[in-house]
């Protein structure tokens, strides 16, 4: 590939194992010419993921992966690396949402320059990915909006690593400025966290009760992001999440 090439060559660094494909792109292990380990991200262009390095910059290692290098032509970003690298999902779930717990309030940084969810919103709308009363739902929600935050559209069990920096950093943001209660979305809905009714409105309500969110509003806006995210109602594990929230 000649774009990984020439960034290879343009960054000073020496490839190493590639991580299994995904949705977001290639993602290789990278060494730096001072030896340190980092990780090359090429994305797929996409709007939920084309601000993913301003989110990281704004972060500036707080709580999350630093960015070290970006080039926005390619989608390419060069990244912190997470050692040894084991995902949040691997904790029971009340570990887990005291790592998270202690994580959102740092992450919810201002949010000025960045897109918001009445953009995202008017996005799931023209794609039929929202309509009809969840539709109505949504607008209605976000006219009556708190505080807006820098919130993580994909902040799931396996987007959260241990690391050596820190504990746990966050990865692979999907950032968009809402009230915090939005955030509660992809957590409550994260099967990596426990796929269960009980473990799922445990989610919310420890959520609320430790950051102080509105629980109503954190319900509902799980059920608004949960379908639109639903690829037109065929993942089966997010309308069980809709199930039991509804």
């Amino acid at each position: 590939m000649p774009d990984l090439d020439d960034l290879l060559a343009r960054w000073q660094l020496t490839r190493g194992p590639e991580y299994p494909s995904g949705a977001g792109g290639r993602v290789l292990q990278v060494e730096r010419s001072d030896g340190s380990p980092a990780v090359l991200k090429l994305g797929l262009p996409h709007r939920e993921a084309v601000q993913e390095p301003d989110a990281l910059e704004r972060w500036d290692g707080d709580g999350a992966v630093r960015l070290l290098e970006r080039d926005d032509e390619r989608s390419a970003m060069l990244l912190e690396r997470c050692e040894p690298g084991t995902p949040l999902s691997r904790l029971e779930t009340a570990a887990a949402m005291d790592v998270l717990a202690e994580l959102l309030p740092r992450l919810w940084t201002r949010a000025d320059g960045f897109r918001g969810i009445s953009e995202e919103i008017d996005a799931w709308d023209e794609s039929g990915e929202l309509a009809g009363e969840r539709l109505s739902l949504a607008r209605e929600l976000a006219g009556t909006q708190g505080e807006l935050v820098l919130c993580n559209q994909d902040l799931h069990g396996d987007n959260v690593l241990a690391a050596q920096r820190e504990p746990w950093l966050v990865i692979d943001p999907k950032p968009l400025a809402a009230e915090r209660e939005f955030q509660a979305a992809p957590i409550v809905r994260s099967g990596e966290l426990g796929h269960t009714r009980r473990q799922a409105l445990y989610r919310l309500d420890r959520l609320c009760a430790d950051l102080g969110l509105d629980r109503e509003r954190a319900r509902l806006w799980t059920i608004v992001q949960t379908t639109a995210w639903s690829e037109g109602a065929t993942l089966p594990s997010h309308g069980a999440v809709l199930e039991w929230l509804s």
